[in-house]
């Protein structure tokens, strides 16, 4: 089973940035879309990013475009979210999610991803 652990939370000041990795162990992520996540205290868990297995599609939500990244480096079995300009709206945890897919497309619904990581915190605040 595809697991995926994240990494690059922590403590930020608004305006800052972060970049957060996505690793994946047992399998490669050639055949994987991957999202991006988050899920603020009391909030709905909200698609940030995605990008499909190959990286030729990205999409990302209103609230982040512009300022986060999507980038995927399947050699490396890696996955990133460049995070910029950071808010503190942005303070949540945030998650990587795969599911099995070699089509160009990916999605934002939380429904449409089997694997998760366990999350990493990011705190915006000064």
């Amino acid at each position: 089973q595809l697991q995926l652990v994240e990494s690059g939370g922590g403590l930020v000041q608004p305006g800052g940035s972060l970049r957060l990795s996505c690793a994946a162990s047992r399998f490669t992520l050639d055949n994987y879309r991957i999202g991006w996540f988050r899920q603020a205290p009391g909030k709905e868990r909200e698609g940030l990013s995605c990008i499909s297995s190959r990286g030729g599609t990205t999409n990302y939500a209103d609230s982040v475009k512009g300022r986060f990244t999507i980038a995927r480096d399947n050699a490396k079995k890696t996955l990133y979210l460049q995070m910029d300009n950071l808010e503190p709206e942005d303070t949540a945890v945030y998650y990587c999610a795969a599911s099995f897919g070699i089509r160009s497309v990916c999605y934002l619904a939380r429904s449409e991803y089997d694997y998760w990581g366990q999350g990493t915190q990011v705190t915006v605040s000064s």
